[in-house]
C-alpha cells in the first residue's frame, strides 16, 4: 500500500501540486484562483483526447436509442436475446457501450491527486513537495478575485458548480424521438434518465459545499469545458446538418 501511496504523490499528486504553485507565483496578479482556473483548463486540454473519444461514444449511443428501445420492446419477455441482439446491434454498428466510462475511470485518480492538492495544499508544511525549480512563495493568498477564500467552503460556488453540472447532465440526454406508446421498459429508462438529472446537481452541491472552495472552482471549469467540448462535436454539427 505504502508503494502505491507514493507512486501517487511522485506520479500525480507532486506534479500537479507544484504546477499550480508556478502558475500562482508567475501569473500576474498572483490570484489563487485564476492559477486554478489555468491548471483545470491545462489539464482538460491534455485529456482532450480521451473526452472526445467519450463524447463520440455517447453521441454513438444516443444515435441507435431507437433501435435500442426497439429491441428491449420486441423482446421484453426474453431477456437472453435482448442482449443478444444488443450486443450485435452495437457490433453492427461499431460502437463500444463502455467507451464513455472508460475516459472517465481514467481521470479518476487525477480528479482524487487535485483534490488533494486543493485540500492540502494551503497548508506550509506542504512547501517540502515542491521541485527544487520552483520558488516557494513567502505565503499563498488563497482569495479568487479578493472576494471568495478558496481555503474555506464556499456555498456560491457549490451552488454554481451544480448549476453547471444540471446544464452538462441535460445535454448529455439523448435526443430521440419518444414513443406514442411507451412500453414498461421505456418508461423506467425514462424515469431513471430524469432522475439521474436532477440526483447529480444536488449530490455536487451536497459534496462541495463543505469543501474549500478551490474544489468547486475547478469543478466549474472542468462543467463548462465540458458543455463546451459536448456542443462543438455533437449539438453545433447537428444544428448544421438541420439548417441543410
Amino acid at each position: 500500500m505504502e508503494l502505491l501511496i507514493n507512486a501517487f504523490n511522485t506520479i500525480l499528486y507532486q506534479p500537479l501540486f507544484n504546477a499550480l504553485i508556478l502558475l500562482y507565483e508567475y501569473l500576474p496578479g498572483h490570484d489563487f484562483g485564476v492559477a486554478v482556473i489555468v491548471l483545470t483548463v491545462l489539464i482538460r486540454l491534455i485529456l482532450s483526447p480521451l473526452m472526445v473519444q467519450s463524447i463520440k461514444s455517447q453521441k454513438g449511443l444516443s444515435e441507435i436509442q431507437p433501435k435500442v428501445q426497439e429491441i428491449q420492446s420486441r423482446n421484453k419477455e426474453d431477456k437472453e436475446k435482448q442482449a443478444k441482439e444488443m450486443m450485435e446491434l452495437y457490433k453492427k454498428e461499431k460502437i463500444n457501450p463502455f467507451g464513455g466510462c472508460l475516459p472517465l475511470l481514467l481521470q479518476l485518480p487525477i480528479l482524487i491527486a487535485l483534490f488533494q492538492v486543493f485540500w492540502r495544499g494551503f497548508q506550509p508544511e506542504m512547501m517540502a513537495s515542491l521541485y527544487s525549480f520552483v520558488p516557494q512563495p513567502e505565503a499563498i493568498n488563497p482569495y479568487f478575485l479578493s472576494l471568495i477564500n478558496l481555503s474555506e467552503a464556499s456555498i456560491i460556488l457549490a451552488l454554481i458548480a451544480g448549476a453547471a453540472q444540471f446544464f452538462q447532465s441535460k445535454m448529455m440526454i439523448p435526443q430521440v424521438k419518444k414513443p406514442e406508446k411507451k412500453d414498461k421498459t421505456s418508461q423506467f429508462s425514462e424515469m431513471m434518465q430524469k432522475q439521474m438529472l436532477y440526483f447529480f446537481p444536488i449530490f455536487t452541491v451536497f459534496i462541495l459545499w463543505r469543501l474549500p472552495a478551490a474544489i468547486a472552482l475547478y469543478w466549474i471549469i472542468t462543467a463548462l469545458f465540458s458543455i463546451g467540448q459536448q456542443y462543438l462535436i455533437v449539438r453545433a454539427p447537428a444544428k448544421h446538418q438541420d439548417e441543410l
